[in-house]
């Protein structure tokens, strides 16, 4: 018989006695539910086990259920408690069978309790308790509902789950291919979707029933389509009671997107979509979430306007006047029909702009998994020697053969303008990178004051820096879109290209000789301006940091110099036939030139115009120390204040603190909102599944830390960023390392390492993946910033 024991001092059915362990928490809900089924059930203690272990082997047994297969649950006080919360610290054991295959699965859940140290010094394990219950054994579908965002506590419906999987896959983190779909609780839509519909359908009835709106809940739906509740428990996180101005902003945001999708007399293309990594990819360049200060520096110096202004002087669709990044209250996003437009010749007639646009972005809408690969796979924007074959096979049936052939025209034409080292546009732009170090000089020697130095160090780096990179980064685009081709067309091989690679010689190749050929000091004053976050003010120089990038006096990277990239005779004749027969005015060495030379100088302008901006930053730290403002607080500034500052005579210290105020206010908003990576449709604000690759960030913390493997010994890991290869429990221990975060290849955002993370505050990526795990496994240091999802290799 099950022994149950409830609360005294409460009344069986209240709100408050509803929670207890696993086990009583579902009895107790069993009659209650309404929109879900739960299964039969038997719990006891384990003092109970231990005194007579047959008595209640024949008595599970002997129940209706008791012939299928089981699976044998933990239910103990502290997993559940809110106030401890350790899911899937403890076994479980599916698909048991028979007398002996139960009585083995109950003793390795008991056994489970007693390796925990935090449940064995308990006052014995008599009053733990074990919970038997028959497999959902055809599962189509497995997973948790969180009711509330479990980063912030905003009204989000966030379910992770399963399809054709187990319920351990969520919250063990054993496997990757879990979906999760985020819904604004008013919203009341799966989209479509009848089993995520009957999971909001739970979630409200349960919320009501316990009277909390934080419940983590298990579930699994079967092949007939019935729909299990596995378990209920409280979240760590406490909810959000003032959501109205989330509410409005998210209905602004659609409205935005319904009113920009609309047609517009200067632009072609009948609708636009809006995506984090199209074109400038804002996500990977400052964030998701970037602090106000990134976020306007990134507008001011390149998409505001000198986007458009660079790919007008190499030929493309004028559209300046347009800005390339819109942001949803502090999320930045591509407008990808500007971004079409943009990269379209000049030449292409009104009318098949018109449908290249429509074309690219229905691409786009339909393959999501595109929107970070738009320029290769979605846009055709420069000649290769695979473009016709692309072209044909992506859109033959939708453009006539007068189309493709004035489309491949003018891009050949374009590419051969752009190929040409004579070019007025780029002379200019190599002059301009040229001055750039000059004027940094002359700004920083004048007795200007500091907002004056500021804001002509922002000008010259938007005319002189920011302008120049953004056209050689289109011409590196180019120059790796042929390469790409040459290799698609069996010319060169994948070891060609890593020698090409390895032949460049990049600021970062010098960077690396130099730091075994020069001093401390040296080395500090050539690259000491260099910052991981590039536009970030509270990520430090290499200079004011140096000992935590850099491990001196050693140095385990030793570069020699570039070899230079050389092709036998043979490939390089075959390189000129193919470029005679597709009309391209290079040869064979001027092509590789341009391969080189254009890649080379898309990292080294960067360098170039880095150094400004960085300088900027400094000063602004500056400006902030001396009304006593740190750079977390003059993170929270706009750009424009600077303006205001130069043409105004108010007092720095009025306006900066007025700014940091204001923009700190909006900023709690921001780091609420939760959108998908593309919005496709008004209604995609309010709900949407992120991709599935995405891992799960867990907090909204940052931590930066070299990189240890798990075997590592424990004093060797404070302050170190830990790669684990699961979410197993038995990874608890490194938490009393002082560890500064951590990355685990598998695991849900349910899983036991992510309830940690919330619970000691510690930045975390739980289910990585195979690439991105082994990529950075690789690295020595690395930057965990979980509230702008990124992952940044220092080093």
């Amino acid at each position: 018989m099950a022994s149950h024991h409830p609360a005294p001092t409460m009344q069986r059915g209240s709100p408050a006695a509803l929670l207890g362990s696993k086990a009583e928490t579902l009895e107790q809900l069993a009659p209650l539910v309404r929109t879900a089924r739960v299964l039969p059930l038997l719990y006891f203690p384990v003092g109970a086990w231990q005194s007579g272990p047959d008595r209640l082997l024949d008595d599970v047994l002997s129940r209706p259920w008791g012939g299928q297969p089981l699976i044998v649950r933990s239910s103990t006080r502290r997993e559940d408690d809110a106030g401890t919360l350790m899911p899937g610290s403890y076994l479980s054991v599916a698909g048991v069978a028979g007398r002996q295959g139960l009585r083995d699965a109950i003793d390795a859940v008991i056994d489970s309790y007693r390796q925990r140290p935090e449940t064995a010094v308990l006052d014995g394990l008599g009053e733990e308790l074990v919970l038997v219950q028959p497999l959902v054994v055809d599962a189509t579908m497995t997973g948790v509902v969180f009711t509330c965002d479990p980063n912030t506590g905003a009204p989000y419906l966030v379910i992770n789950y399963e399809e054709n999987g187990d319920s351990a896959a969520v919250t063990s983190g054993a496997r990757a291919r879990l979906r999760t779909f985020y819904a604004w609780k008013t919203s009341g839509t799966g989209r479509g979707d009848p089993h995520l519909q009957r999971l909001m359908d739970l979630s409200r009835e349960l919320e009501e029933l316990l009277e909390r709106d934080n419940l983590d809940i298990e579930f699994a739906f079967d092949d007939s389509g019935d729909l299990y509740l596995l378990q209920v428990r409280p979240m760590v996180v406490e909810t959000l009671l003032d959501n109205v101005d989330h509410e409005q902003a998210l209905t602004a945001i659609a409205t935005k997107v319904r009113t920009a999708a609309q047609p517009h007399p200067h632009l072609r293309g009948k609708r636009t979509v809006f995506g984090v990594m199209p074109d400038w990819n804002p996500a990977e360049i400052v964030g998701t979430r970037p602090h106000p200060l990134a976020l306007s520096l990134y507008r001011r110096l390149i998409t505001d306007g000198l986007w458009a202004d660079q790919r007008a002087r190499y030929g493309y669709r004028d559209v300046r006047g347009f800005p390339l990044m819109v942001d949803f209250f502090g999320l930045p996003y591509i407008g990808v029909r500007e971004s079409c437009n943009s990269l379209i010749p000049a030449s292409i007639d009104d009318e098949l702009a018109e449908r290249l646009v429509d074309h690219y972005i229905d691409r786009l809408a339909a393959n999501p998994v595109l929107h970070d690969k738009v320029e290769f796979d979605v846009v055709f924007s420069c000649y290769s020697l695979t473009l016709q074959e692309r072209l044909s096979n992506q859109a033959e049936h939708l453009f006539s053969v007068r189309e493709r052939d004035d489309l491949v025209s003018a891009l050949r034409t374009l590419t051969n303008q752009l190929m040409d080292p004579e070019h007025p546009a780029r002379r200019e732009d190599l002059a301009s990178i040229a001055s750039l170090r000059a004027k940094l000089g002359e700004v920083r020697q004048s007795d200007l004051d500091l907002p004056t130095q500021i804001y002509w160090l922002l000008e010259d780096c938007r005319r002189f820096g920011t302008l120049a990179f953004a056209g050689f980064a289109r011409l590196g685009f180019i120059a790796t879109e042929i390469l790409r081709s040459l290799v698609d067309t069996e010319v060169l091989t994948e070891k060609d290209v890593a020698r090409l690679m390895a032949s460049l010689d990049t600021v970062t190749n010098r960077m690396l000789r130099d730091r075994t050929g020069l001093s401390r000091a040296e080395f500090l004053r050539r690259y000491g301006f260099l910052r991981p976050g590039t536009y970030d003010i509270r990520s430090p120089r290499y200079d004011e940091e140096p000992d935590g990038y850099f491990d001196w006096p050693n140095s385990r990277v030793r570069l020699a110099a570039p070899e230079p990239f050389r092709l036998p005779a043979p490939t390089m004749h075959l390189i000129d036939d193919l470029l005679r027969q597709h009309r391209l005015e290079q040869d064979a060495y001027g092509l590789l030139n341009f391969i080189i030379t254009s890649i080379e100088l898309r990292e080294n302008s960067k360098f170039e115009f880095t150094r400004h901006l960085s300088e900027a930053l400094s000063l602004f730290t500056q400006l902030g120390r001396g009304v006593g403002m740190d750079a977390e607080e003059m993170s929270y500034l706009d750009v424009d204040c600077v303006d205001e500052l130069y043409r105004g005579a108010e007092s720095p210290a009025t306006v900066l603190r007025r700014c940091s105020a204001e923009g700190r206010r909006r900023y709690e908003l921001t780091r609420r909102l939760v959108l998908p990576p593309m919005i496709t449709e008004p209604a995609d604000v309010k709900a949407f599944h992120l991709p599935s690759t995405e891992p799960n960030y867990v907090t909204q913390e940052c931590a930066a830390g070299r990189v240890e493997l798990v075997s590592a010994h424990p004093a060797d890991l404070a302050g170190k960023i830990m790669m684990l290869p699961s979410g197993d429990p038995g990874y608890d221990w490194i938490f009393s390392e002082g560890i500064a975060g951590f990355i685990t290849r598998y695991g849900g955002a349910n899983s036991h390492m992510a309830i940690r993370a919330h619970q000691f505050g510690i930045p975390a990526v739980i289910g990585a993946g195979e690439v991105l795990y082994n990529r950075w496994a690789a690295a020595e240091y690395l930057r965990v910033d979980c509230l702008n999802h990124r992952v940044e290799i220092l080093r």
